[in-house]
């Protein structure tokens, strides 16, 4: 499986082009050949993973899908349990200040 970028895709005409990470010459992106749930579509500059295969007219990307950084997802990496439990226990001195906050406001 290859990785790239999608230099640019068409909705209305259902295919783009990939830029390979490796280099060389773009890959034909079509939106069948996109693995994902819901309406099939790739956004210029997202990250992809690919299969290159040999079409009629040159390679096209095949098994297309996209992959998503750790900030679209929320998701916090941590090396110890302590970490994740100092951001938790941040988080609820934010919400308990928050709260504090919102009462004197509304007094």
């Amino acid at each position: 499986m290859s990785t790239g970028q999608v230099k640019w895709f068409n909705n209305a005409k259902g295919f783009g082009f990939i830029l390979p990470d490796g280099g060389g010459a773009d890959l034909f992106a079509h939106y069948s050949a996109i693995s994902m749930d819901g309406y099939k579509t790739l956004k210029a500059g997202q990250l992809v993973t690919f299969d290159a295969v040999d079409g009629p007219k040159g390679l096209h990307a095949a098994n297309i899908q996209t992959v998503e950084s750790a900030s679209d997802n929320h998701v916090v990496l941590s090396d110890s349990v302590e970490e994740v439990e100092l951001a938790e226990s941040s988080a609820a001195e934010s919400i308990s200040e928050a709260a504090e906050e919102l009462e004197e406001v509304t007094a």
